[in-house]
């Protein structure tokens, strides 16, 4: 007979982000773009202290350190994949991991463009005067 006690559906639930959070620690300790983009998080949240950003550009950088971060997550995960399913060259997994790179490009390309339009007019109003 099992003594053990069922765990209730909240203890699972919050066992359940232990590999997440593994994960995320495994990405900020040993990948250098991981930590370079959130240096870049950090930077762009102090400024929208600064400049007293309103709700909705919050909502837009919040949204697009989210979308880089995940995309940066996602293609780590996936060369991690491929290097564990065909170790050697393969010229397909090669095309694999430069889409996913090209992924994390387009999402910081497109948070650039964001920050761009939130923070653009209030440098240039600060640098002005």
């Amino acid at each position: 007979m099992n003594d053990e006690k069922p765990r209730s559906a909240i203890v699972k639930c919050l066992c359940s982000f232990g590999p997440a959070f593994a994960g995320l620690a495994h990405l900020v300790r040993t990948q250098v773009n991981f930590r370079v983009h959130l240096l870049a998080v950090v930077v762009v949240v102090a400024a929208g202290f600064y400049f007293q950003i309103t709700t909705p550009e919050w909502l837009a950088v919040i949204l697009s350190f989210a979308l880089v971060l995940g995309a940066e997550a996602m293609n780590t995960g996936l060369e991690f994949l491929a290097d564990a399913v065909h170790p050697e060259q393969h010229p397909l997994v090669g095309k694999a991991k430069d889409c996913a790179a090209a992924a994390v490009l387009i999402c910081a390309l497109a948070s650039v463009a964001v920050a761009a339009m939130i923070f653009g007019p209030r440098l240039m109003a600060l640098f002005s005067q």
